[in-house]
């Protein structure tokens, strides 16, 4: 199974979520068979089905342990080539999934499964149980199933994820709402961000506070310290972030961004990725014309690297808090465009170099919120 992204084709792989319900079904066979499958068929949601092959298949008296090593295809899955294995044992009726080594239980409400869960998502659950299901009646079962799903090495490798921060511990996440892993999935990328603005909606946040990166949260760790543990990264997605915000609840949305980024919102840009567009030059370029620059500065910035050396020149003319006031105006008309007006929502763009800082006209209330009693940030 095959994408492109742009012109480059790309292999697709299988999430821990399909190894898990893979796992199970084997177990279940050798369970109730004796003997170990080579491979096993597993169902997606979208209807596809693959074909895995079986690891290490275990009969340990009255429970059956296999395993199916995950493969990210071309993505660059930290999880690419672990082990995901399932114990099966039988039970009177129903089905009963447990978590185990190297599985981590949710701490913090606003996830796919309730605080005190294991972290075994809601369709690799269902996955699991079809699995499981299916397996009985194929071959004339009519009793239940307890499956445990484990990872060796699971807890050591989730300290290396997201998973610490968005309170799931002890381990890794068991995921995957299509089954298969797009390579550089734009999709997988925006569900994390839904995920942890849910974390903070169902804490009781109401104001959202969006970081683009390392940057970001460099500055908000000096310039906001109280608020660090309050952020959600939306990297590029900026428009996909807000998007989320709404329809989650949020009641106020603020962005805190680099200029180097942000820049593009003045021109409505609400990807920042350069794959997607560009445009600072351009913007600033715009803005510096109605501030009343002077044309031979304005033929400068075009050639200019960086936007601190556009703003460099801004200043040296005079003309830089002009130019910024208009793209901070241009900023605040595309975000309140593209949420409808639904909520407020406010950015501040900053720069480490000459600690330059630049608000929209209601952030500096949203600041104070988040902040508990604002104090400069120069």
């Amino acid at each position: 199974m095959f994408r492109y992204n742009g012109t480059e084709k790309l292999r697709c792989g299988y999430t821990t979520g399909t190894c898990a319900a893979a796992a199970a079904g084997a177990g279940a066979v050798y369970l109730l068979t004796g003997k170990a499958p080579e491979e096993i068929s597993v169902r997606l949601p979208a209807d596809e089905t693959l074909l895995l092959p079986v690891s290490e298949p275990v009969l340990d008296g009255e429970t059956a342990d296999c395993g199916i090593v995950k493969d990210s295809g071309d993505d660059p899955d930290i999880t690419n080539g672990i082990t995901v294995r399932a114990a099966v044992s039988r039970l009177p009726e129903g089905i009963e999934i447990l978590g185990g080594e190297g599985i981590g239980k949710v701490t913090k409400p606003g996830l796919d499964q309730p605080v005190g869960a294991w972290a075994i998502n809601s369709t690799p659950r269902r996955m699991i149980a079809e699995m499981l299901t299916e397996t009985a009646e194929r071959l004339g079962y009519a009793g239940g199933f307890r499956v445990q799903i484990y990872v060796p090495g699971g807890a050591a490798l989730a300290e290396k994820t997201y998973n610490p921060h968005m309170g799931i511990l002890g381990g890794i996440s068991i995921i995957g709402t299509t089954g298969i892993v797009e390579p550089m999935s734009t999709r997988a990328l925006i569900e994390t961000i839904r995920t942890e603005a849910a974390m903070h909606r169902a804490q009781g946040e109401t104001l959202l506070i969006l970081t683009l990166g390392n940057y970001s949260e460099q500055f908000v760790r000096m310039a906001l310290p109280v608020a660090s543990d309050r952020t959600v990264t939306c990297s590029n997605f900026i428009g996909e972030a807000l998007d989320i915000g709404i329809s989650l609840g949020f009641e106020k949305i603020l962005l805190i961004g680099h200029a180097g980024k942000l820049v593009k919102l003045g021109a409505g840009i609400m990807n920042t990725h350069s794959a997607q567009a560009d445009g600072r030059m351009e913007t600033l370029v715009t803005c510096g014309v109605l501030a009343g620059a002077d044309v031979s500065v304005l033929r400068q910035i075009p050639d200019c690297v960086t936007v601190d050396a556009a703003l460099d020149i801004l200043e040296h003319a005079g003309v830089l808090e002009q130019t910024m006031r208009i793209l901070t105006e241009r900023i605040s008309y595309h975000l309140h465009k593209r949420v409808r007006d639904a909520l407020p929502v406010e950015a501040v763009l900053f720069t480490f170099q000459e600690n330059r800082l630049y608000m929209t006209e209601g952030a500096n209330a949203m600041l104070e919120e988040a902040a508990g009693g604002f104090r400069s940030l120069r």
